[in-house]
């Protein structure tokens, strides 16, 4: 477009040149998705100008799906096909699920425990990573259409304290939705790099993050640029979900009525009644204010009462106890004092609940630094390392991020204990090896189990993965030397290597945890979506002519409010009629339309586009001489 390569002395006049990437908040309530627009980050809305998109999606037995808003109010009245807070069950087993009870139907028996949950929804099953790659799909297709081009990547950011299977799960589920991952981003990290770089604060800050499902908390040392994360720790299965489940259940108690008695829309309905009552508590400026409302179940309706935010407070105060436990031990495990924290940093949506806020406040003494949108942080974060990692660096500016793993990572010994090779908070990207030895005499073959978590024997940490190394020469038993090689990247996810030293045999696992998607299944997908190929490649080629014609139009408003003295009366007047019916097409999917009215503005806007690079070149050089240049 000619209007478009007009530019100031200096700047770029090739503005499809900088690659497009983004950051993502997959959340659990809500998702987001920002990026780095004239310099400065933000949240890029919908078209109806929503920045938050519910995290929900709805599957209809036509085959077509529900993503965000509109999913969200079926969810009572469809709950078995409107799959909500699937962030908890990512990375996650059937018996998981159950143990959360899941209100969905499951895909397989009673006893199939171990496999990967699938949730049985009138449009087929599906998993966790399917139902996150619908709604990482409709951000990056809001991302695309506000932009103007396609992405070359996207950082999305996952809480500090998901495992390495849970890590996995986020970035199959990201693959599937067509995004290439330049990172996945801890959640408290991407809040510190956004708060970081707007206050260009320094020294040790804490990052409390509790949002709709998962807890975080992280403590990071901020110098000249420098963002190192000491310590983290968090409770996965912490969130918003579990104080609206505390009040649904103190009601049900106080009815003399059991969970298990309700159907699953009943529980729903109760839910989101649940969160309304506590959303009204924290917007209520008075501590005694009365919130009652009235619940319908086919037997009638039942009346609640939370007579204060008091009440509120003694009732959830276990589940702040649990996020308060969580921050004295990343703190022990940080070597600091809590006179040593120079701030506190709030995000998620959760640290609005003002007995959150005042625990926070309690527990380390100072009152937290919350100016900045609890919602939209970790988003904008996200955004400016994607910015960083896409190429995008401007001039001068240099920072260096550095993580650390969450979870400590070992393999099973024997009488099934969990050996440590790499513990949790050690710094990441990195590589450690620790070397092993046959228990039996001849053992020709050792079984290697993959293990994350804390606890000292296997069968309380996480299953990563299994392998063999096979062609161990004969040996008597404890002779052989196996080194077993553990290789955690920039992402927190792991592979395993193991040799044994004097024959040299070797074996390599790149840890696909059982609980994500084999590569034959992401394939399979992948091939399934390419069947819809054509009718994609359409709405594509029409939403980027509808983003075209918006930017032209828009450009020639602007450009006529500087310049309409360039164009005669009739010019104007033809110029004006022109973008007027460019404007009607615009919303509408007539693709030849929309061309039409492309190319009759660009042969319109020609001749002005020249008269107005004329009239910048003569403001350019207007008294300066030829020796200047």
């Amino acid at each position: 477009m000619a209007l478009l390569q007009i530019a100031e002395p200096g700047e770029s006049t090739v503005p499809h040149q900088r690659r497009l990437a983004v950051g993502i908040d997959l959340g659990t309530t809500h998702s987001l998705v920002a990026a780095v627009r004239s310099g400065l980050p933000e949240v890029l809305p919908a078209a109806d100008g929503s920045k938050l998109l519910p995290s929900v999606v709805r599957y209809r037995s036509d085959g077509s799906k529900e993503v965000g808003e509109a999913a969200l109010l079926a969810a009572a009245q469809d709950p078995l096909n409107t799959v909500v807070s699937v962030k908890r069950l990512m990375g996650r087993g059937r018996m998981d699920a159950l143990r959360q009870r899941s209100p969905y139907r499951l895909a397989g028996d009673e006893q199939d425990g171990t496999s990967m949950v699938r949730i049985l929804t009138e449009g087929g099953a599906v998993s966790p990573v399917e139902v996150s790659a619908d709604i990482l799909r409709v951000l990056r297709d809001r991302a695309e259409a506000t932009l103007g081009d396609e992405l070359v990547g996207a950082v999305i950011t996952v809480p500090a304290y998901f495992d390495d299977a849970q890590r996995q799960a986020t970035k199959d589920a990201a693959t599937l939705a067509g995004l290439h991952v330049l990172r996945l981003l801890n959640e408290p990290t991407a809040a510190a790099i956004a708060y970081g770089l707007e206050s260009g604060a320094e020294g040790v800050y804490v990052v409390f993050d509790l949002g709709g499902g998962t807890f975080d908390v992280s403590i990071l040392r901020l110098s000249k640029g420098v963002f190192e994360v000491v310590a983290t720790g968090g409770d996965a299965e912490l969130g918003g979900d579990d104080f609206d489940a505390t009040l649904a259940d103190h009601w049900l108690r106080s009815w003399g009525l059991d969970r298990d008695a309700l159907s699953s829309s009943e529980w729903r309905s109760l839910l989101r009644l649940a969160r309304r009552l506590k959303e009204s508590l924290c917007e209520s400026v008075n501590d005694q204010t009365l919130v009652s409302q009235e619940w319908m179940r086919d037997d009638g309706s039942r009346p609640l009462a939370l007579t204060s935010r008091q009440a509120f407070k003694e009732l959830t105060a276990p589940l702040v106890e649990r996020a308060l436990s969580v921050c004295a031990g990343v703190l022990h495990d940080a070597g600091l004092n809590r006179d040593q924290i120079q701030g506190v940093v709030l995000v998620g949506g959760s640290t609005r609940l003002l007995n959150v806020r005042e625990a926070a406040q309690n527990f380390f003494g100072q009152e937290p630094l919350a100016h900045i949108n609890p919602d939209e942080v970790v988003a904008v974060g996200a955004a400016l390392q994607a910015h960083l990692l896409a190429g995008n660096r401007p001039g001068g500016e240099d920072w260096l991020l550095l993580d650390v793993l969450p979870l400590s990572l070992g393999l099973e010994t024997m009488g099934g204990l969990a050996e440590k090779v790499i513990p949790r908070n050690t710094p990441i990207p990195v590589a450690r090896a620790q070397e092993f030895t046959t228990f039996k005499e001849g053992q020709a073959a050792m079984a290697i189990h993959v293990v994350q978590g804390e606890r000292e024997v296997v069968s309380e940490c996480r299953s990563l993965a299994r392998f063999e190394l096979r062609g161990i020469p004969p040996m008597a038993a404890g002779a052989a030397r196996i080194r077993v090689s553990f290789q955690v990247d920039a992402d927190g996810l792991l592979s395993v290597s193991a040799q044994e030293k004097t024959s040299g045999v070797s074996a390599h696992v790149e840890v696909k945890p059982s609980y994500g998607l084999g590569e034959g299944e992401i394939a399979q997908m992948l091939e399934d979506a390419m069947t819809h190929a054509g009718s994609d490649m359409k709405a594509r080629a029409l939403r980027e002519h509808q983003v075209e014609l918006r930017q032209l139009i828009e450009s020639l408003s602007e450009a006529l409010a500087a310049d309409a003295d360039l164009l005669s009366h009739s010019e104007r007047v033809e110029l004006e009629a022109a973008m007027s019916g460019g404007r009607q097409v615009c919303g509408g999917d007539h693709l030849d339309a929309i061309k039409n009215a492309l190319d009759g503005l660009g042969r319109l806007s020609g001749p002005f586009a020249e008269r107005r690079m004329n009239r910048a070149v003569s403001q350019a050089l207007k008294g300066k001489s030829i020796q200047t240049f």
